[in-house]
């Protein structure tokens, strides 16, 4: 295990800057996973970690020794790669030991290692196979197991599930979450799916342009998005957004006419001033669905509803606007169907026009 201290760097190809000055501590033991859109730095973040992308300024340590300049083998690390670089005239054994070999490992500490990694990742009785017998999910462990062989400081995973169908990226999520308590080693991961990343983090860092917008804990980001795009990005279906003006501000307490039509007092924890356009945001599975002789209850039409089992998702809408509502009480609702919501004032976030959180902590998060 280590801890890797990310000292403002930045990274240009040419006149491009890609990742402007960012700093970032990972804590020794720590599941760090970096998640953004396609083309926000992730990966040319974690191929700087591991030695593959120079730096254009600032320091990479690793347990407060810089490795700004050493080579991608004497920084200690270990990566799994999102196409899994396997040979394929080698069976698994002779893969997931390879690493070794070129190090000159002895014959029967490599084969020690080799059985240990096998045992842990449920391969010992594919070690005769060749990459093209094996599935998607078997693939991984494999490349896996060859990073766990070589005992580094820092397990680097650069989007490992990306090329696997949705039941094997399920299955293998459980297979590195086991790994990671297992290890307990320090790990870092790329992905573009924030499912993988709530699921398996115990941090997440949001990226955006080369810039992390937000790093939190799964639930710190969820329930308190520092702005809106992490407001956005984190939470699947994404939080719902409206549009709305202040009309009075009293106590820590704004009130927000919104464009669909309702005024809500939502409290507040930076300055407002009457007038300020702000965006209210509102996750689907707070969306309440009510009773039109509710006060606070106000009527959109379903334009889609989708089933899925255990939750329906009805997508509707006001007055050129329009939400997602989240139900998983069973109610019939149908395309075309006029009906009556509400939005509770303690599950709303607010955001200035600048994009950045205006709302105090919504009660939804304790609860």
């Amino acid at each position: 295990m280590a801890t890797l201290s990310i000292d403002k760097i930045t990274k240009a190809f040419g006149h491009t800057t890609v990742i402007p000055e960012l700093s970032l501590t990972i804590e020794d033991g720590e599941f760090c996973v970096l998640v953004g859109p396609s083309g926000c730095g992730k990966s040319t973040l974690l191929r700087i970690i591991a030695g593959l992308e120079p730096i254009s300024s600032g320091r990479i340590l690793v347990d407060g020794v810089d490795m700004s300049d050493a080579e991608p083998p004497e920084r200690g690390v270990a990566m799994v790669f999102q196409s899994y670089a396997l040979y394929p005239h080698m069976d698994v054994g002779r893969n997931i030991g390879f690493g070794l070999k070129i190090a000159r490992t002895p014959v029967s500490e490599i084969a020690e290692r080799v059985g240990r990694a096998a045992g842990k990742l449920r391969l010992g009785s594919y070690l005769k196979r060749k990459p093209r017998e094996l599935s998607g999910g078997q693939r991984q462990r494999v490349a896996i197991g060859r990073a766990m062989t070589r005992k580094p400081k820092l397990f680097l995973l650069d989007e490992p599930l990306s090329n696997l169908d949705a039941a094997l990226r399920v299955g293998m999520r459980v297979e590195i979450a086991r790994l990671k308590a297992e290890l307990a080693s320090t790990m870092v991961y790329v992905t573009h799916d924030q499912v993988e990343a709530m699921t398996l983090a115990d941090r997440i860092v949001v990226m955006n342009g080369g810039r992390i917008e937000q790093v939190g804990a799964p639930l710190d980001l969820y329930h308190r998005p520092a702005n809106l795009f992490v407001a956005g990005f984190i939470g699947s279906p994404a939080m719902n957004f409206l549009n709305g003006k202040v009309e009075a501000v009293r106590d820590a307490v704004a009130t927000i006419a919104l464009s669909m039509g309702p005024t809500l007092r939502i409290p507040i924890a930076q300055r407002v001033e009457p007038g300020d356009a702000v965006t209210l945001g509102i996750r689907p599975e707070h969306v309440v669905l009510a009773d039109e002789r509710r006060s606070d209850s106000f009527v959109v039409q379903a334009a889609m509803v989708e089933l899925l089992g255990s939750d329906t998702f009805v997508h509707a809408g006001q007055h050129g606007e329009s939400l997602v509502i989240r139900d998983s009480r069973g109610r019939i609702v149908r395309a075309g169907d006029r009906i009556a919501i509400s939005l509770p004032p303690n599950a709303c976030h607010l955001f200035n026009k600048a994009g950045q959180r205006i709302s105090a902590a919504a009660a939804t998060e304790s609860a």
